[in-house]
Order: C-alpha cells, then sequence, then structure tokens
C-alpha cells in the first residue's frame, strides 16, 4: 500500500531550478532515503513534501489525498512529522516537556476545558506525561526524563528530536540527517532506533550522509544530483550505478567507487 506518492515535485529559487520532475512513493514499514552529493537538493525536496516551501510543479499526496503546499500544522494533523539538519529541541526545558510539547497535535482537547481547569483536562495532561515518558523509553532516554535538554548529549539530543517527532503518532517520519555529527557508537544507536520505528508500521523517509547507515537500513533509496533524480532501487543495486558513483566521486572514481558507497 502506497502511504506517500511524489510526483514531478519542483521548485526554483531566483531564477535557478533547485528541484526538478522528482517522484518516487514510500509505503507503510519502509525505509526510503534520499541521497546525493552537498547541494543536490535531498533538503528542499524535504520542505516540499513537509509544507515548508510550496513547489512549483508537481505534487505530493498522503495516503492518496493531494496535500501539496499544505501548511506543516495541517500535514501533522494527517500524520506527517518530521526532524530538521538543525536541532529543533528546545534546550532549556526538561526532556520530557520537550517531547510532551510535541504531543499537543495528538490530543483532542477543549480550550474551554483547559482554561476552567477541568477533570478532562488533568485526565489528558496525565495521559500525555506517560505517552511522552514510553517514548522517552523506546530511544533509551528514560533516565534523563527530568534534566534540562542541554545537559544531554549530541547523539542523545538527536534521539530527543525523534522521539518528540514521534509524539504526534505519525504515519510518515521524515528525518533530515538524524546521524549526523553522532560518533559511530552514537549513529549505531540512531540506526537501530529507526529501524524500530519503521517495524512498527511508520513509512520513513530519511536524509543521510553516512553511507554505511542507509546501505544497512535502507529497503529503497532515492539518489538526486543537481535536483534531479538520477537513479532509484534497492541500495545494492544503486551503490553500483555508474551514474551514482559519478555523481559521488567524479567521472574517473572507477571500480573503487561502488565500495566506497557501500
Amino acid at each position: 500500500m502506497t502511504l506517500l506518492e511524489i510526483e514531478g515535485l519542483g521548485i526554483d529559487f531566483g531564477g535557478v531550478t533547485a528541484v526538478d520532475g522528482v517522484g518516487f512513493t514510500a509505503e507503510p514499514g519502509r525505509i526510503v532515503s534520499v541521497i546525493g552529493p552537498n547541494g543536490a537538493g535531498k533538503t528542499t525536496l524535504f520542505n516540499m513534501i513537509s509544507g515548508v516551501y510550496l513547489p512549483a510543479r508537481g505534487r505530493v499526496r498522503l495516503d492518496g489525498e493531494d496535500v501539496t503546499g499544505l501548511a506543516p500544522n495541517r500535514l501533522a494533523e494527517r500524520g506527517l512529522s518530521r526532524t530538521f539538519q538543525n536541532l529543533q529541541v528546545f534546550l532549556r526545558m526538561s526532556v520530557l516537556d520537550n517531547v510532551m510539547a510535541g504531543r499537543h497535535l495528538a490530543e483532542r482537547g477543549s480550550t474551554l476545558a483547559d482554561l476552567l481547569g477541568l477533570p478532562s483536562t488533568r485526565r489528558r495532561s496525565r495521559e500525555t506525561e506517560r505517552a511522552a515518558r514510553a517514548l522517552l523509553e523506546r530511544v533509551g532516554l528514560e533516565r534523563a526524563a527530568e534534566r534540562e535538554a542541554s545537559a544531554l548529549s549530541y547523539g542523545a539530543l538527536k534521539r530527543l528530536e525523534i522521539a518528540r517527532a514521534l509524539a504526534s503518532r505519525p504515519r510518515l517520519l521524515l528525518l533530515d540527517e538524524p546521524a549526523a555529527g553522532c560518533n559511530p557508537v552514537e549513529t549505531e544507536e540512531i540506526d537501530a532506533l529507526i529501524a524500530a520505528i519503521a517495524a512498527e508500521g511508520v513509512a520513513v523517509l530519511l536524509v543521510e550522509h553516512d553511507m554505511k547507515l542507509v546501505m544497512k537500513i535502507s529497503h529503497h533509496v532515492v539518489v538526486l544530483d543537481h535536483g534531479e533524480k538520477i537513479a532509484e532501487g534497492a541500495p545494492e543495486t544503486v551503490a553500483r550505478d555508474p551514474k551514482v558513483v559519478e555523481a559521488y566521486l567524479g567521472a574517473h572514481a572507477g571500480r573503487e567507487g561502488s565500495h566506497a558507497l557501500g
């Protein structure tokens, strides 16, 4: 079953084409990685899918519904959540409060009840806290729940951001370089976490420069270069594609190129 369908997506900035004619699909329980050299258009593509940018061309469909250009909050209500290249964590808030802040889109409460402090509001607050603590346990941060987020290591902050993205109970999770800046141990932790999220039926769309991670956990890989899709397929197939090797390592990369990507 196709959850996400991208069709001919494109955008221009100042007369320069940043992304053009990109299309692919994503299914529940599968990890699709979008890779490419620096400046290939990966984050720009994510921004169009997640409603940060309005595409100039093409369509984004979520579960068959045309959601092209919808605001991020409206996409979140439909089950799309994402992380960003740069951490979007509230460093002066507790780890628990960070996750609870990401839970509000999943809540269905009355503003009047909130203002009056009715029992339903207090009950919902307790449920939100329980759900947030469960997510912290899922990402291995349950012991840090009461600590200020600024006290966490960089890798732990990356896992905290994923926990907060999961708080709205997404069907589609976009992860923009979740392992960037992490050491090998932290990368392995994030690797295992992403695989576990997909195993629970969430469709995962991943942008990542760590090719070892990409090739290990991806079910499908889409390769961009200069804003255009130049290849897609199974990780082992893409790693051997001459166009992909050339895009990453140059026209004279030779046979070693595919080994470097794998």
